[in-house]
């Protein structure tokens, strides 16, 4: 995989138990600070849309 330039919400600052993302042209990669090596969640920008429209209307509940 090519070299990706990860971004984490500035909430986070120096934590170690945050979600990174990284955008290209393609794609859009998930993962967590908590496993940099792990493959990422490759999301298509369509799916990363919903899934952050998802987010904000409070659909997901633990």
């Amino acid at each position: 995989m090519r070299q990706l330039h990860w971004l984490k919400p500035s909430v986070c600052d120096e934590g170690n138990n945050c979600p990174e993302i990284a955008i290209t042209a393609d794609a859009v990669y998930l993962r967590s600070t908590l496993h940099p090596d792990a493959a990422p969640t490759e999301l298509t920008h369509q799916e990363w849309r919903d899934l952050l429209d998802g987010i904000a209307k409070g659909e997901f509940t633990l």
